[in-house]
């Protein structure tokens, strides 16, 4: 079953280890973890930070990882 829960900014920044800040300003100029406009709300799914992060795992520091 795939989880269905969406987070606030605020919630989903402490869920993946940024400030608020850092996803307001990923909003704007992309590049962050896909999001959901419900009205004026932003939120965030689970599935959707967890892909996100998962995307930025690496091996080394000189590791760019694949091109998007």
């Amino acid at each position: 079953m795939q989880d269905t829960s969406w987070l606030s900014t605020p919630h989903a920044a402490a869920r993946i280890g940024l400030a608020p800040s850092t996803l307001e300003k990923l909003r704007v100029v992309g590049g962050g973890p896909r999001f959901g406009k419900f009205g004026r709300a932003v939120r965030y799914s689970a599935t959707a930070l967890d892909d996100w992060t998962a995307e930025r795992i690496r091996s080394s520091t000189s590791d760019a990882g694949v091109a998007a």
